[in-house]
């Protein structure tokens, strides 16, 4: 098959692992925006490689005009979670869009293969607009936690380096080292109370100083410097407290004083 053939052939896979990130990037936007927790911490994508695609197509004895149909995950998209928990949320998410369409799901996260992989896998079918016109292609979405997406990484690397002929030892201690991530993640289960209370009061922190130093700044442009230099060494004295309603309290009234000139930050 021609270099040039097999570019036309990729291109709208392209196209959709740029369209899915951007998707699910918004869904992480969304949660934020309106404060609540996001089930996705974040999200990549991939192409498969010609090389890639050639050897599985040559694994699996398919021939390269079935391709398309029979390789599933020419297009990759990669969503990783905080906890197992947020997992089945982010399953949900994908089965009530009306933009993707499940084709088939397998659970490793329940049912463990044997090499100690974990994650959760769905075949999709996505379609992309191109200038040829419509396109319904699959695209697997692999979601996982990050302490076994660190582990799949080196797996990955291990076996592309021995291929078929792993050492036991490194066998061996992959296993172990998989026993050791679903303690991990169950520990960070038994604490994600704790977790989410400490990621949640310094995103409350962390928009609140930029809001006042938005109206600092602002309050520059139309207020007496000086006042304004008082009014930021206090802020300074407050942050490096780390007293968070001392801080509540100063933010609160220096909207009042930015509302009085009219310099208050946009929200």
């Amino acid at each position: 098959m021609e270099i040039q053939l097999w570019r036309e052939i990729l291109d709208p896979y392209f196209l959709a692992v740029d369209e899915l990130v951007v998707k699910f990037n918004h869904i992480i936007e969304e949660y934020r925006k309106t404060g609540d927790y996001s089930p996705i911490e974040q999200v990549n994508g991939r192409v498969k490689t010609i090389s890639s695609i050639l050897e599985k197509a040559q694994k699996k004895q398919i021939a390269l005009e079935d391709m398309e149909e029979k390789v599933e995950d020419i297009a990759g998209i990669r969503i990783i979670c905080q906890f197992v928990e947020d997992i089945q949320k982010v399953v949900e998410i994908i089965k009530k869009r009306t933009d993707m369409r499940i084709k088939s799901e397998k659970d490793y996260i329940t049912k463990m293969k044997p090499s100690g992989y974990r994650s959760y896998h769905i075949i999709i079918y996505y379609t992309v607009q191109t200038l040829k016109g419509t396109k319904e292609l699959q695209a697997e979405i692999q979601i996982r936690t990050l302490a076994m997406n660190f582990w799949s990484t080196i797996e990955h690397s291990l076996q592309y380096k021995y291929k078929q002929n792993m050492p036991e030892h490194i066998r061996d201690r992959l296993s172990k080292a998989a026993d050791a991530v679903i303690i991990l993640d169950q520990e960070m289960s038994s604490v994600r109370d704790e977790i989410m209370d400490a990621q949640n009061s310094f995103k409350i922190k962390a928009n609140m100083v930029a809001d006042i130093l938005t109206n600092i700044q602002n309050l520059y442009k139309v207020a007496n410097k000086r006042e304004v230099v008082k009014i930021q060494d206090e802020f300074f004295q407050i942050y490096e407290s780390g007293d968070l309603e001392q801080l509540e309290r100063f933010n609160k009234e220096l909207d009042i004083i930015s509302e009085g000139y009219r310099a208050q930050s946009l929200r």
